[in-house]
């Protein structure tokens, strides 16, 4: 299966990090932090066990594997998609924006690695892909995501109330944020 991410040079080596590719072998890693109770308390789904989540992943087609020091640290998603368009000018609005999104393991949190690697994944976005617009969605109460996207520069764009089912706390707010390619620029 083909990606956009296909066009990135990898990996993309940062001060502290390697941002590469998803690898199968990489699944036991990813299932580790995936499954701590903290983690699993704001991810879309959760995985059974190391197969399962190896199922959900696939090719990883979307995927962009953290390493610190050669350990697999965090995951990134960045699924591109079409902006909207009126049908006149639909074909100019494809492939023109991604939503992005990332987990990493609560063992490196509070360093600054995540802001990094995200930062380091907005500039491939803009400037590898050629994107013109990101897009990263959080329930409200998960106060280390949207601080994250604030830290990018990205902006608060909605503040949807009780539209979010989570599995556990029932229906909460979610915010939803964005950055322009320019603004990442200027």
């Amino acid at each position: 299966m083909t990606s956009p991410l296909d066009a990135v040079d990898w990996p993309v080596v940062t001060d502290r990090l390697v941002l590469r590719r998803f690898e199968a072998a990489d699944v036991p890693a990813i299932f580790a932090y995936r499954s701590s109770p903290a983690v699993a308390e704001w991810i879309t789904s959760t995985s059974r066990d190391v197969e399962s989540l190896a199922e959900r992943f696939g090719d990883g087609p979307t995927a962009v594997v953290v390493e610190l020091d050669g350990r697999v640290i965090g995951d990134l998603m960045v699924r591109v998609k079409d902006a909207y368009g009126q049908s006149e000018v639909i074909r100019a609005a494809a492939a023109t924006e991604a939503e992005l999104g990332w987990t990493f393991d609560p063992a490196h949190h509070g360093r600054g690695l995540a802001t990094e690697a995200m930062g380091a994944l907005v500039t491939i976005c803009f400037d590898d892909l050629g994107l013109r617009r990101v897009v990263a969605a959080c329930f409200a109460e998960n106060e280390p995501s949207w601080r994250l996207m604030e830290r990018l520069g990205m902006r608060r764009e909605a503040h949807h109330v009780r539209d979010s089912l989570h599995r556990d706390r029932g229906w909460l707010d979610e915010y939803v944020y964005a950055l322009l390619a320019d603004e990442w620029r200027g």
